[in-house]
């Protein structure tokens, strides 16, 4: 049974001559971004506004959650590591229910709905059943978490491409690496930190160079963000040392070693003497 963060009996209710009118609702895909409330977008918010019923992810935050309507029933439908609180086909189900209820259903999802989000899964469900769906996208964790950490994607001289790779697999991740490693592009892992080792003895392999800036980001665009610079070869090390925690997004390349200098310059400007000028 699906608890509501409102209370409820998982089952969300308009007026007394609603079923009367016998039509379909519409469900919102809606990407939440990587945490920082003001990232959302404008059509985001509205649609959470605008909802009857709200199904939101393990990585919505807190500071989100706390815009949802007081008076619209959400529930928890979250995935956290080997704790899921509940199955993807019966989620997939749920919104079509919801929806054929006559529901406007606000799915609300951590990042964008597809970038790692299962968000192409849940639209192919919903208009297969017939049900009116629309994506909202929403800042991907790779994009938003990099920035607030002064880390660019990518940067003339340094990397023309970026290349994003979910960590997340039923064994082995099913990757070329050393493909992967050639590429010259800024890579991020999404989910990577259970396969830190794997991460960095196959790009290892691949030809990256074993001091190759590392960056691992915690709580990304969050009041507790941490970002934790390290190598190639050290930063498995690191994870364990520093106890990283998800939600987290390790971020491997030259682009890294940006962040020193951008700090540092302005931490050069704020040594300057300021003068008012009449």
């Amino acid at each position: 049974m699906l608890k509501a963060r409102t209370g409820g009996d998982g089952q969300a209710k308009k007026g007394d001559d609603y079923n009367k009118k016998n039509r379909t609702g519409k469900v919102w895909l809606v990407g939440a971004g990587p945490g920082d409330a003001e990232l959302l977008t404008v059509k985001a918010l509205r649609a959470i506004n605008t909802a009857d019923v709200i199904f939101y992810d393990y990585l919505v935050s807190a500071d989100i959650r706390s815009l949802f309507p007081k008076n619209i029933p959400a529930f928890y439908v979250g995935k956290a590591k080997n704790k899921h609180s509940i199955a993807q086909n019966d989620l997939n189900q749920l919104l079509v229910n919801q929806a054929k209820l006559g529901l406007t259903v606000c799915r609300i999802k951590g990042g964008d709905p597809f970038v790692f989000g299962r968000g192409g899964e849940e639209l192919l469900e919903l208009r297969s059943a017939g049900i009116e769906a629309e994506v909202i996208p929403g800042i991907t964790s790779a994009s938003g978490c990099s920035t607030y950490a002064d880390i660019p994607l990518t940067h003339r001289g340094l990397s023309q491409g970026c290349t994003f790779v979910t960590g997340h697999a039923e064994k082995s991740l099913d990757v070329n690496w050393h493909a992967l490693a050639q590429l010259k592009h800024t890579l991020v892992f999404y989910m990577g930190l259970t396969r830190a080792d794997e991460i960095s003895a196959n790009l290892l392999a691949g030809g990256l160079a074993a001091d190759t800036p590392v960056a691992i980001i915690e709580n990304g665009c969050r009041k507790d963000q941490r970002n934790i610079i390290s190598t190639l070869s050290e930063f498995p090390a690191d994870v364990l040392r520093e106890n990283v925690q998800s939600p987290a997004l390790i971020i491997v390349g030259e682009v890294v070693r940006l962040r020193e200098e951008l700090q540092s310059t302005v931490m050069a400007h704020a040594a300057e003497p300021q003068y008012l000028l009449a």
